[in-house]
């Protein structure tokens, strides 16, 4: 994997598009001055997370025991799952992750899971255990992502006044049949190294 399929990967599963909703939700109560500030604390909190998973991920998978290939096909369950909702939302209209708490949201669900999923983990855990070599790549990978998805997210206000909650669902549902056709690759990219290992 490139580091800019990595990216997209990274970028279609924070799903930044899906968090506008959600996110606006939850900053319905709070001053309009703190937003933006909220906003940022919560974007940093999900960076550092992910990043304790790209650079302890080798020694949480060895401390477990867990091989590549359980990781793989674990790792296409769950994006395969986060992709579903996307496609097909809850009726109840509570987004992928659940429905939002009141007060000035701390760490969940904005930082977790909104941003730092644990598809996201993951699938940051499934890179290192691949390609361990390659952890600089996989840093671009996940800032270039985290980037993108924090000025999306920053624009929150002005995206959805501009292009409305139907074109936003529709591009969430979108980017949830990318997101399911690459867990479908990754569980089958499992299965097949597994099925190699033990002929």
């Amino acid at each position: 994997m490139t580091t800019l399929s990595a990216g997209i990967l990274l970028f279609l599963i924070m799903d930044p598009l899906g968090n506008i909703p959600l996110f606006l939700s939850l900053l319905k109560e709070v001053p309009p001055k703190r937003r933006r500030h909220v906003m940022v604390r919560e974007l940093l909190i999900a960076l550092g997370v992910l990043l304790a998973f790209l650079f302890g991920g080798q020694y949480f998978l060895r401390l477990l025991q867990l091989k590549q290939e359980s990781i793989s096909i674990a790792g296409g369950i769950v994006l395969f799952l986060i992709g579903i909702r996307m496609v097909f939302p809850p009726a109840d209209g509570s987004g992928i992750f659940g429905k939002a708490g009141g007060g000035e949201p701390f760490i969940v669900p904005m930082a977790i899971p909104g941003v730092a999923g644990p598809s996201a983990m993951a699938a940051l855990l499934l890179l290192t255990n691949t390609q361990p070599g390659r952890t600089a790549d996989w840093v671009t990978a996940l800032l270039l992502a985290w980037l993108a998805s924090s000025a999306i997210l920053l624009s929150a206000t002005y995206l959805f006044r501009w292009l409305g909650e139907s074109v936003l669902t529709a591009l969430e549902r979108v980017m949830g049949m990318l997101l399911i056709a690459l867990s479908v690759q990754m569980f089958m990219a499992g299965v097949a190294s597994f099925l190699h290992m033990n002929v």
